[in-house]
């Protein structure tokens, strides 16, 4: 990367701690977990990142639950640029808000906007796309998505509808769709010019702040008067009276799909193919899926068993996590179970993506030592 481009990191670390529980709690969120490996899913994001930029470049957007163990965890970021989100308002006034942060001390920072839990298989490809993601984002008013090429209809991703090539390798963007039903996921697949959206965006910090102001125009003026009072004494009485004002609304919506109505040639907007083994880690089931296709802890029968010992007696296609235990499987197939120290999850593998009704339950019982 050309050393004249200042690159700015942000990650975005809330999270509430559902879709992983019992191991993930409000506390201890998916990000703050190490689930594929002995790095956290956030120290693996911040490893993949510090060949592109210098330690004191990195911000993280957090909250008051999940600050003491990231920057445990993240002690290579400077402290003060962990920022503890007072209210959760979704991302695009996390995003908006690094945006006006960095806009003070240089408008032309190049910002990459990265989830802080997602896992990438080939690091090496990532850094080269993201390079390019950032010259592109560097080279005036322009926003660039990575889109990943779909291996299946899949329901749980929003969608890129990408239109003309450039001699580049971007896309020109026609605009995003959040989920789609089964029927438009197939229409999209067979269509061939649909990506996943990735969650990661790349622009420079003013041209993020000037859409904040332009499609935001509300929650524009909190964030600057936040941002103002970055570094003061009393930056956390205004952090904490003006950010629960804010738009509870993903950067998505906000402005990323009415940037896209400018139309494609107007809209500024590019989207750069990732085959770099992405994946969102989004459930008990994906990361079942993303261990078996590692080859971790996985046995003959498709089991994916983390425990002390295992014995699988006509047992197939389960995961497993119960570290301290040995593990007799017998008759069953296509569960999920996990044991931590307060805690058993059974459940159907294709039942995964409801474990987050557990949590609800559990919140409307008043069972909080449990979420």
């Amino acid at each position: 990367m050309p050393k004249a481009i200042d690159f700015r990191p942000v990650i975005l670390a809330g999270g509430s701690g559902t879709r992983f529980w019992p191991r993930s709690r409000k506390a201890r969120a998916k990000q703050v977990l190490a689930l594929d490996g002995e790095r956290t899913m956030i120290q693996r994001t911040v490893d993949r990142l510090l060949p592109l930029a210098k330690r004191e470049d990195f911000w993280v957007i957090t909250n008051d639950l999940l600050s003491p163990t990231i920057c445990e965890q993240l002690d290579i970021v400077p402290q003060q640029q962990v920022v503890c989100e007072p209210a959760a308002r979704n991302t695009a006034p996390a995003a908006g808000l690094a945006a006006f942060l960095v806009e003070k001390q240089n408008p032309d920072a190049v910002l990459g906007i990265f989830p802080a839990d997602h896992v990438i298989g080939d690091e090496a490809a990532f850094l080269s796309v993201l390079e390019h993601a950032v010259k592109i984002a560097a080279a005036g008013e322009n926003m660039v998505v990575l889109g990943v090429t779909p291996t299946r209809p899949e329901t749980g991703y929003g969608y890129i509808e990408t239109g003309e090539a450039l001699a580049d390798g971007s896309l020109r963007v026609r605009r995003f769709t959040e989920k789609p039903n089964q029927e438009k996921a197939e229409e999209f697949v067979a269509a061939g010019n649909y990506h996943w959206n990735s969650g990661i965006f790349i622009w420079s910090a003013r041209t993020l702040a000037n859409a904040v102001r332009e499609h935001l125009p509300e929650t524009a003026p909190y964030l600057e008067e936040i941002a103002a009072a970055y570094g003061s004494p009393g930056f956390r009485k205004v952090f904490e009276e003006l950010y629960p004002k804010c738009e509870n609304i993903s950067v998505d919506y906000a402005v990323l799909e009415p940037r896209s109505a400018k139309g494609e040639h107007y809209s500024d907007l590019y989207c750069l193919p990732a085959n770099f083994g992405w994946n969102d880690l989004g459930s008990w089931a994906a990361l079942y899926e993303h261990q078996l296709s590692q080859a971790q802890f996985v046995d003959k029968h498709g089991n994916v068993t983390e425990s002390a010992g295992s014995l699988p007696v006509d047992a197939h296609g389960n995961y497993v996590f119960s570290p301290k235990k040995f593990v007799a499987l017998v008759g069953v197939k296509d569960l999920v179970v996990v044991e931590t120290e307060d805690a058993i999850l059974i459940a159907g593998r294709d039942h995964s993506q409801d474990v987050g009704k557990v949590v609800k339950q559990l919140a409307a019982e008043g069972r909080k030592e449990l979420i």
